[in-house]
């Protein structure tokens, strides 16, 4: 049986039927910072604004309408997170029980989400395959249905259904940018809005840490990759499902990989200018046009999908100080100071006198060179720039205390 003959655009519509007393249609978003840096129309499907904070609840709510009473006794997956979350709130919905299987280093606010939605979680294993494994095996001993996080027919005409929001919302739509772990969202929206609109490209965008789909096309069957920890634990699937490998074959016109810096830069940039929290999976479509691997359309509208927001406020917070000193705004200068009293405060005096803002200071007495009279000051400061930076540490230097800047 082809892949396409079981899904299809009509499973699509029917599935949105299935789901749309749950699931939001979520926005579209002009992005005045996209469109200007990538030299034409660019929207955002704010996705992460989804129930549960991602796409997957679509799929999960179509897979147990699918299931009727085959879901009876309850259902189980394998997941990173999100899909878990999905389930579990599906399951609710439903008033059917629900267990969840995910990796030991899964985000602890995606652990923690499917466990305040009522699912029993448990974590164990270094991958996602890993999990859904167990949850396959638990699926068997326990009787419960198994629902795949994207490798089954159900699941992606749920994920499709996002699909034909695009096309309601986006007249002149020629081109969609998607995120790809396993497939699932990429192929269904895909069939969705190529079947409506042959012309529309539809580029799927990858992790470069585990881009299993590249290798996979070339031989026509799921390779798997080892893949690693990477800021897109959300799409970091080592291995494509035979189902989904056949869809994206047949209906995504391109992938491209992005790699980890750029993704850190998209999350920022998106929660700094369209004032969106996205996670790592959800913003490799930015970073995949802020980065060139993806561009817009000549004419019309190009879509990038924000396919997720569930991310730890601790990686938020490592990534926006990330930023921060890459664009100058947070300077680490280290040197040395007289251990006598009043010394530091001199210090911190030309600081202050320089306009820098005091964030953190420490005192590092060994594993240095120093003098038994002297203590080494390590600073860190919040400046309004590259050049206001480069001004704080020249003063720095003119006041008598060398300083190196530690990047």
């Amino acid at each position: 049986m082809s892949t396409t003959a079981r899904v299809t655009a009509e499973a699509i519509v029917r599935a949105r039927a299935a789901i749309c007393d749950v699931a939001r249609h979520t926005p579209v978003l002009p992005s005045s910072t996209l469109s200007e840096r990538c030299g034409g129309p660019v929207v955002l499907k704010a996705e992460n604004l989804q129930r549960t904070g991602s796409f997957k609840v679509r799929g999960a709510l179509n897979k147990l309408a699918a299931l009727g009473d085959g879901c009876s006794a309850g259902v189980v997956c394998g997941s990173a997170g999100n899909h878990a979350q999905a389930l579990a709130f599906a399951a609710r919905e439903r008033g059917v029980l629900c267990e969840v299987f995910m990796p030991a280093l899964a985000p602890i606010a995606k652990a923690e989400g499917a466990a305040e939605l009522g699912a029993i979680v448990r974590l164990g294993g270094a991958s996602v395959d890993e999990c859904v494994a167990a949850a396959q095996a638990r699926a068997d001993e326990a009787g419960l249905a198994f629902v795949h996080p994207f490798d089954d027919p159900d699941v992606v005409a749920g994920q499709g259904t996002l699909g034909l929001e695009l096309l309601q919302d986006i007249p002149d739509l020629t081109t969609v940018v998607v995120p790809i772990g396993g497939g699932g969202l990429a192929s269904g929206v895909a069939i969705a809005v190529k079947s409506a609109l042959p012309h529309v490209r539809v580029i799927g965008v990858q992790i470069a840490t585990c881009a299993a789909f590249p290798a996979s096309l070339v031989a026509g069957v799921p390779v798997q990759v080892h893949g690693g920890l990477t800021i897109a634990d959300g799409i970091a699937v080592k291995r494509p499902g035979e189902l989904t490998l056949g869809l994206i074959a047949e209906w995504v016109d391109e992938i491209v990989v992005v790699g980890e810096d750029e993704v850190a830069e998209a999350i920022v940039l998106l929660a700094e200018k369209a004032k969106l929290v996205v996670e790592g999976a959800g913003a490799v479509g930015a970073a995949a046009l802020l980065g060139g691997q993806a561009g817009v359309a000549a004419d019309g509208t190009t879509c990038v999908i924000l396919s997720g927001g569930n991310v730890d406020p601790g990686l938020l917070a490592e990534v926006a100080r990330r930023h921060e000193t890459e664009a100058g705004r947070r300077l680490v200068l280290f040197t040395r100071v007289p251990d006598q009293p009043g010394a530091l405060a001199r210090l911190l005096d030309l600081v202050a006198r320089s306009g820098a803002n005091l964030v953190d200071v420490e005192h590092l007495r060994e594993g240095v060179g120093l003098h038994v009279r002297e203590t080494a000051v390590q600073l860190v400061l919040q400046t309004r720039g590259r050049d206001h930076a480069e001004q704080v540490t020249r003063a720095v230097g003119e006041g008598g205390y060398a300083a190196r800047v530690v990047s």
